[in-house]
């Protein structure tokens, strides 16, 4: 894994979504090179879970994103299914934290369609998936 440090992914993150990528987008591609995953694979991959799984405002893009370089990073592959359960224990930390601080992780309810809670930015919860998975991958290291 490289060794950037956590505001350049935020900001590599935070300048895909500018440019059209989806919040998983934004997420998987700023991560892609740091797992070892080409950026056009992390965005063909990714390209179904924006607007919370293909616009359903379902699961937020951006946490999806980064559950899915999290498991990408973890994962053994097929020939050893084991490694599920780590990566399912970083998955949990993930959304515990997310849910935490944000109190939900539907987009309808992040993006305020609901009315229960406040209207934000994707881009705030692109900063906070990036600022996690960043956590998860590089054990929390100081910058």
């Amino acid at each position: 894994m490289t060794s950037m440090s956590k505001e350049v992914y935020v900001a590599k993150a935070l300048e895909l979504h500018e440019k059209g990528f989806n919040c998983a987008q934004a997420i998987t591609c700023a991560f892609a090179d740091d797992v070892g995953v080409d950026v056009a694979t992390a965005f063909k991959l990714a390209e179904g879970l924006g607007g919370g799984m293909g616009s359903h405002t379902e699961t937020c893009g951006a946490l999806s994103g980064a559950c899915a370089i999290v498991g990408y990073a973890i994962s053994d592959g097929p020939h050893n299914p084991t490694t599920k359960t780590h990566t399912y224990e970083l998955v949990k930390q993930l959304v515990a934290s997310f849910s935490s601080e944000y109190e939900s992780t539907i987009c309808s309810d992040l993006k305020g369609l609901t009315g229960n809670l406040p209207k934000r930015s994707c881009d705030d919860y692109i900063k906070y998936a990036a600022l996690m998975t960043y956590d998860l991958l590089h054990g929390d290291k100081a910058d």
